[in-house]
Protein backbone atom coordinates (compact mmCIF):
# COMPACT_ATOMS: atom_id res chain seq x y z
CA UNK A 1 0.00 0.00 0.00
CA UNK A 2 2.78 2.80 0.96
CA UNK A 3 4.57 1.64 -2.34
CA UNK A 4 1.55 1.99 -4.45
CA UNK A 5 0.39 5.38 -2.38
CA UNK A 6 4.12 6.98 -3.25
CA UNK A 7 3.63 5.92 -6.61
CA UNK A 8 0.46 7.41 -7.11
CA UNK A 9 1.86 11.20 -5.74
CA UNK A 10 5.00 10.72 -7.97
CA UNK A 11 2.30 10.52 -10.90
CA UNK A 12 0.42 13.51 -9.58
CA UNK A 13 3.85 15.26 -8.73
CA UNK A 14 5.01 14.28 -12.33
CA UNK A 15 1.31 15.70 -13.65
CA UNK A 16 1.85 18.96 -12.59
CA UNK A 17 5.36 19.66 -13.71
CA UNK A 18 4.14 18.23 -17.18
CA UNK A 19 1.67 20.74 -17.15
CA UNK A 20 3.70 23.69 -16.34
CA UNK A 21 4.44 25.72 -19.56
CA UNK A 22 8.00 26.82 -20.85
CA UNK A 23 9.20 30.25 -20.00
CA UNK A 24 10.70 32.83 -22.24
CA UNK A 25 12.78 36.01 -21.91
CA UNK A 26 13.47 38.29 -24.41
CA UNK A 27 15.96 41.14 -24.10
CA UNK A 28 17.74 42.32 -20.60
CA UNK A 29 17.23 45.63 -20.15
CA UNK A 30 15.47 46.39 -16.54
CA UNK A 31 15.91 49.80 -15.46
CA UNK A 32 15.33 53.10 -17.09
CA UNK A 33 18.39 55.40 -18.59
CA UNK A 34 17.72 59.53 -18.45
CA UNK A 35 16.28 59.39 -21.62
CA UNK A 36 14.02 56.53 -20.95
CA UNK A 37 12.42 57.99 -18.10
CA UNK A 38 11.69 61.35 -19.64
CA UNK A 39 10.29 58.77 -22.65
CA UNK A 40 8.03 56.97 -19.86
CA UNK A 41 5.94 60.12 -19.78
CA UNK A 42 6.65 62.19 -23.29
CA UNK A 43 5.45 58.97 -24.75
CA UNK A 44 2.72 58.10 -22.26
CA UNK A 45 -0.78 57.23 -23.86
CA UNK A 46 -3.48 59.58 -22.55
CA UNK A 47 -6.98 60.79 -23.26
CA UNK A 48 -8.21 63.70 -22.22
CA UNK A 49 -12.68 64.58 -22.12
CA UNK A 50 -13.86 67.29 -24.04
CA UNK A 51 -14.42 69.67 -21.22
CA UNK A 52 -10.36 69.66 -20.81
CA UNK A 53 -9.89 70.15 -24.56
CA UNK A 54 -12.47 72.89 -25.00
CA UNK A 55 -13.50 70.78 -28.33
CA UNK A 56 -13.37 67.37 -29.20
CA UNK A 57 -11.86 64.74 -27.03
CA UNK A 58 -7.95 63.40 -26.99
CA UNK A 59 -6.40 60.47 -27.32
CA UNK A 60 -2.89 59.99 -28.19
CA UNK A 61 0.46 60.55 -27.13
CA UNK A 62 1.54 62.84 -24.36
CA UNK A 63 3.65 64.70 -26.31
CA UNK A 64 1.20 65.76 -29.24
CA UNK A 65 -1.59 66.50 -27.04
CA UNK A 66 -3.77 69.70 -27.45
CA UNK A 67 -3.11 72.72 -25.65
CA UNK A 68 -6.73 72.64 -23.35
CA UNK A 69 -8.82 75.51 -22.01
CA UNK A 70 -7.40 75.85 -18.83
CA UNK A 71 -9.60 73.60 -17.07
CA UNK A 72 -8.61 70.32 -15.38
CA UNK A 73 -10.75 66.69 -14.64
CA UNK A 74 -9.84 64.27 -12.53
CA UNK A 75 -7.07 61.56 -13.64
CA UNK A 76 -6.30 57.87 -13.72
CA UNK A 77 -2.88 56.75 -13.72
CA UNK A 78 -2.95 53.21 -15.73
CA UNK A 79 -0.20 51.08 -15.50
CA UNK A 80 -0.58 48.56 -18.83
CA UNK A 81 0.49 44.95 -18.53
CA UNK A 82 3.52 42.80 -20.17
CA UNK A 83 1.96 43.78 -23.55
CA UNK A 84 2.52 46.84 -23.59
CA UNK A 85 0.50 49.99 -24.46
CA UNK A 86 -0.35 47.64 -27.95
CA UNK A 87 -3.04 46.32 -26.27
CA UNK A 88 -6.17 47.91 -28.02
CA UNK A 89 -8.08 47.18 -25.01
CA UNK A 90 -6.23 49.82 -23.20
CA UNK A 91 -6.94 52.51 -25.29
CA UNK A 92 -10.26 51.58 -25.83
CA UNK A 93 -10.79 51.98 -21.62
CA UNK A 94 -8.85 55.01 -21.78
CA UNK A 95 -11.46 56.26 -24.25
CA UNK A 96 -14.10 55.12 -22.39
CA UNK A 97 -13.02 57.23 -18.86
CA UNK A 98 -12.92 60.10 -21.29
CA UNK A 99 -16.32 59.62 -22.08
CA UNK A 100 -17.45 60.01 -18.63
CA UNK A 101 -15.48 63.00 -17.46
CA UNK A 102 -12.18 61.52 -17.03
CA UNK A 103 -8.63 62.08 -18.12
CA UNK A 104 -6.09 59.61 -18.05
CA UNK A 105 -2.22 59.08 -18.50
CA UNK A 106 -0.57 54.94 -19.24
CA UNK A 107 3.14 55.98 -19.06
CA UNK A 108 5.02 53.42 -21.58
CA UNK A 109 7.42 51.15 -19.75
CA UNK A 110 8.82 50.01 -23.20
CA UNK A 111 10.41 53.04 -23.58
CA UNK A 112 13.13 51.31 -22.34
CA UNK A 113 15.07 50.30 -25.06
CA UNK A 114 15.72 46.19 -25.31
CA UNK A 115 13.35 46.26 -22.04
CA UNK A 116 13.08 42.43 -20.66
CA UNK A 117 9.78 40.51 -21.92
CA UNK A 118 8.84 37.10 -20.95
CA UNK A 119 6.48 34.25 -21.44
CA UNK A 120 5.51 33.19 -17.88
CA UNK A 121 6.58 31.43 -15.72
CA UNK A 122 10.19 32.21 -15.44
CA UNK A 123 12.17 32.40 -12.88
CA UNK A 124 11.01 35.12 -9.57
CA UNK A 125 14.48 37.24 -9.45
CA UNK A 126 13.56 38.23 -12.95
CA UNK A 127 10.17 38.99 -12.47
CA UNK A 128 10.94 41.10 -9.31
CA UNK A 129 13.57 42.98 -11.62
CA UNK A 130 10.23 43.75 -13.71
CA UNK A 131 8.15 44.74 -11.17
CA UNK A 132 10.77 47.04 -9.89
CA UNK A 133 10.95 49.04 -12.95
CA UNK A 134 7.47 49.13 -13.06
CA UNK A 135 7.41 50.73 -9.57
CA UNK A 136 9.99 53.51 -10.66
CA UNK A 137 7.13 54.01 -13.33
CA UNK A 138 4.15 54.75 -10.69
CA UNK A 139 6.97 57.45 -9.48
CA UNK A 140 7.65 58.84 -12.15
CA UNK A 141 3.98 59.73 -13.39
CA UNK A 142 3.30 60.62 -9.85
CA UNK A 143 6.47 63.50 -10.38
CA UNK A 144 5.00 64.66 -13.44
CA UNK A 145 1.16 65.00 -12.72
CA UNK A 146 1.44 68.33 -11.25
CA UNK A 147 3.44 69.49 -14.34
CA UNK A 148 0.27 68.83 -16.60
CA UNK A 149 -2.13 71.81 -17.08
CA UNK A 150 -5.09 69.17 -17.56
CA UNK A 151 -4.91 67.34 -14.37
CA UNK A 152 -6.53 67.87 -11.27
CA UNK A 153 -4.11 65.90 -8.94
CA UNK A 154 -6.47 66.51 -6.01
CA UNK A 155 -8.20 63.85 -7.52
CA UNK A 156 -6.04 60.82 -8.55
CA UNK A 157 -6.32 56.84 -8.88
CA UNK A 158 -3.63 54.54 -9.66
CA UNK A 159 -4.70 51.43 -11.56
CA UNK A 160 -3.39 49.12 -13.45
CA UNK A 161 -4.07 45.38 -15.03
CA UNK A 162 -1.94 42.29 -14.59
CA UNK A 163 2.20 43.03 -14.45
CA UNK A 164 0.80 46.69 -14.30
CA UNK A 165 -1.18 45.83 -11.21
CA UNK A 166 1.48 44.97 -9.19
CA UNK A 167 3.43 48.20 -8.54
CA UNK A 168 -0.63 49.75 -8.58
CA UNK A 169 -0.47 47.24 -5.22
CA UNK A 170 2.93 47.35 -3.94
CA UNK A 171 2.97 51.49 -3.97
CA UNK A 172 2.86 52.87 -0.40
CA UNK A 173 2.54 56.93 -1.32
CA UNK A 174 -0.87 58.46 -0.63
CA UNK A 175 -0.71 60.69 -3.52
CA UNK A 176 -3.75 59.37 -5.06
CA UNK A 177 -7.03 59.00 -3.77
CA UNK A 178 -7.65 54.95 -4.72
CA UNK A 179 -6.57 52.28 -6.53
CA UNK A 180 -8.03 49.82 -9.06
CA UNK A 181 -6.29 46.56 -9.45
CA UNK A 182 -7.06 44.57 -12.04
CA UNK A 183 -6.09 40.96 -13.06
CA UNK A 184 -3.86 40.50 -9.94
CA UNK A 185 -4.71 38.84 -6.91
CA UNK A 186 -1.82 40.13 -4.64
CA UNK A 187 -1.22 36.57 -3.22
CA UNK A 188 2.46 35.06 -3.22
CA UNK A 189 2.87 32.96 -6.31
CA UNK A 190 4.67 32.02 -9.21
CA UNK A 191 4.80 35.70 -10.49
CA UNK A 192 6.24 37.30 -7.16
CA UNK A 193 8.64 36.53 -4.68
CA UNK A 194 6.18 37.71 -2.31
CA UNK A 195 2.98 40.22 -3.13
CA UNK A 196 4.30 42.92 -0.73
CA UNK A 197 0.75 44.29 -1.36
CA UNK A 198 1.25 48.08 0.52
CA UNK A 199 -1.62 50.06 -0.35
CA UNK A 200 -2.77 52.34 2.79
CA UNK A 201 -5.90 50.88 4.74
CA UNK A 202 -7.50 54.11 4.84
CA UNK A 203 -8.26 54.29 0.98
CA UNK A 204 -10.58 52.87 -1.04
CA UNK A 205 -9.32 50.07 -3.24
CA UNK A 206 -11.35 48.22 -6.14
CA UNK A 207 -10.03 44.62 -7.32
CA UNK A 208 -11.38 43.47 -10.48
CA UNK A 209 -10.25 39.79 -11.31
CA UNK A 210 -12.05 36.86 -13.66
CA UNK A 211 -12.67 33.83 -11.31
CA UNK A 212 -11.10 31.90 -13.68
CA UNK A 213 -8.24 33.81 -14.36
CA UNK A 214 -5.36 31.88 -16.33
CA UNK A 215 -2.25 33.00 -14.42
CA UNK A 216 -3.69 34.03 -10.77
CA UNK A 217 -7.03 31.83 -9.67
CA UNK A 218 -6.53 28.73 -8.38
CA UNK A 219 -7.45 27.16 -12.21
CA UNK A 220 -3.70 27.93 -13.29
CA UNK A 221 -1.71 24.14 -12.32
CA UNK A 222 1.05 25.65 -12.40
CA UNK A 223 0.52 28.41 -10.03
CA UNK A 224 2.68 27.57 -7.05
CA UNK A 225 0.33 28.48 -4.10
CA UNK A 226 -2.60 25.55 -3.11
CA UNK A 227 -3.62 28.06 -0.42
CA UNK A 228 -4.39 30.59 -3.12
CA UNK A 229 -7.98 32.48 -3.61
CA UNK A 230 -7.47 33.88 -6.89
CA UNK A 231 -8.28 37.56 -5.47
CA UNK A 232 -6.85 40.33 -3.05
CA UNK A 233 -9.35 39.81 0.19
CA UNK A 234 -6.62 38.30 2.69
CA UNK A 235 -4.12 41.50 1.62
CA UNK A 236 -7.01 43.99 2.13
CA UNK A 237 -8.74 42.39 5.12
CA UNK A 238 -8.16 45.80 7.08
CA UNK A 239 -9.26 47.83 4.76
CA UNK A 240 -12.89 49.04 5.25
CA UNK A 241 -13.10 50.60 2.32
CA UNK A 242 -11.63 47.51 -0.68
CA UNK A 243 -14.47 46.27 -2.89
CA UNK A 244 -14.00 42.45 -4.73
CA UNK A 245 -15.46 41.91 -8.41
CA UNK A 246 -15.07 38.56 -8.67
CA UNK A 247 -15.96 37.62 -12.65
CA UNK A 248 -17.37 34.19 -13.60
CA UNK A 249 -15.96 32.73 -16.51
CA UNK A 250 -13.84 36.20 -17.65
CA UNK A 251 -10.53 36.45 -19.45
CA UNK A 252 -7.47 37.61 -18.25
CA UNK A 253 -8.10 41.47 -19.90
CA UNK A 254 -11.43 42.09 -18.38
CA UNK A 255 -11.18 45.69 -18.69
CA UNK A 256 -14.19 46.36 -21.08
CA UNK A 257 -16.44 43.78 -19.81
CA UNK A 258 -19.67 45.46 -19.26
CA UNK A 259 -18.90 43.98 -15.30
CA UNK A 260 -15.67 45.35 -15.12
CA UNK A 261 -16.57 48.76 -16.87
CA UNK A 262 -19.74 49.15 -14.42
CA UNK A 263 -17.71 48.57 -11.31
CA UNK A 264 -14.85 50.36 -12.22
CA UNK A 265 -17.34 53.28 -13.17
CA UNK A 266 -19.59 53.83 -9.90
CA UNK A 267 -16.15 53.20 -8.21
CA UNK A 268 -14.69 56.34 -9.56
CA UNK A 269 -17.86 58.52 -9.26
CA UNK A 270 -18.38 58.33 -6.24
CA UNK A 271 -14.36 58.60 -5.50
CA UNK A 272 -14.12 61.38 -7.82
CA UNK A 273 -16.93 63.27 -8.62
CA UNK A 274 -16.33 64.09 -12.08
Amino acid sequence: MKIAALALSLFAALGAFAQQPAGEIKDTETEHTEASARAVISGAQIALPSNVTGGTAYFGALSAAPAGNGKRAPVVVFMHGSSGLSLKAIGEWQQWLASIGIASIAPDSFALPKRLTYKSPIDKTVYEKIHALRLTEVALTVKALPTLAWADVSRAVLAGSSEGAVPVARYAGNEFQARIVMAWSCEDNYFVQSHKTAMPDDKPVLNIISAVDPFFSPTNTWLGNPSAQGHCAAALKNNKQASIVLIPGAPHTLLNLPQARSAAEGFLREVLKP
